[in-house]
């Protein structure tokens, strides 16, 4: 049956994609997972949703927070502190995997004993998920300094191996998955592209990518703060980013 996979889904008011979201994991073609669902006190009918598929299904799990929180970190956190798998895998509520995700992944930590995260590319679609063939390719295998050029871990295709990198939380922070990855790869550990798409991620109006400006100021203060790099380290690596994160957008 291979090792449990724990896939962690936050939720605030997603009702219009939640379902297409669940069914993508329930449609995988590895079997042997866990999605835990996390409600961040929405106020549509997304849990509604979520409760139904979730009554069909007993690998679903329904998880709780009693007022929204502001912060995709804190109902992540409640999921990574009740998953039961060694592999945890995120899946925000509006993104959608394609059916071979899992089972095309995992292979992938055998590898070598020092890979503690395997991604891989993903398409950009919009917001009805038509598909265009904006593909998001990443670099083969990442160090803790190549990830310090921006991320290219998208966090709908990232997973991690609980038993060589421990359960790993999020910090409550701006770019809080950059963040995570950092804090595994920093350690001494590698990223595995596997080279394939596997993921669709949604770029609707008005979703956080959109807000430029922002992640910039962000993103510097994952270099200040976070990583606490010096002020030329911080000034070299936000160049590369920003003139990454420009041709990413062109895609």
């Amino acid at each position: 049956m291979g090792e449990l996979v724990s896939i962690i889904m936050p939720v605030h008011n997603a009702a219009r994609y939640i379902e297409a979201s669940i069914r993508s994991v329930i449609s995988q073609t590895y079997s042997n997972w866990e999605l835990l669902v996390v409600d961040d006190a929405s106020s549509d009918i997304s849990m509604d949703i979520a409760g139904r598929l979730a009554s069909s299904d007993a690998r679903i799990r329904i998880l709780r927070n009693d007022r929204p929180t502001g912060y995709p970190a804190t109902p992540r956190n409640v999921a990574v502190d009740a998953a039961r798998g060694r592999y945890i895998a995120f899946l925000d509520s509006d993104d959608i995997w394609l059916p071979n995700k899992l089972e095309h992944q995992l292979p992938f930590f055998d590898e070598a004993s020092n890979i503690g995260v395997v991604f891989s590319d993903y398409e950009k679609v919009d917001s009805d998920a038509h598909r265009e063939s904006r593909i998001v390719v990443a670099p083969k295998l990442v160090n803790y300094k190549r990830l310090l050029l921006g991320n290219v871990i998208g966090n709908v295709t990232g997973m991690y191996d609980t038993q060589r990198v421990g359960k790993v939380f999020f910090r409550k922070v701006r770019h809080e998955d950059y963040a995570m990855w950092l804090s595994i790869l920093k350690r001494g550990f590698v990223a595995r592209n596997t080279g394939s798409v596997i993921a669709l991620y949604r770029v609707a109006s008005g979703s956080v990518s959109s807000k430029k400006l922002r992640l910039l100021s962000w993103q510097w203060n994952i270099y200040r703060r976070v990583e606490k790099l010096g002020l030329f380290s911080s000034m070299y690596y936000y160049a590369n980013y920003a003139i990454r994160g420009f041709i990413k957008s062109l895609v």
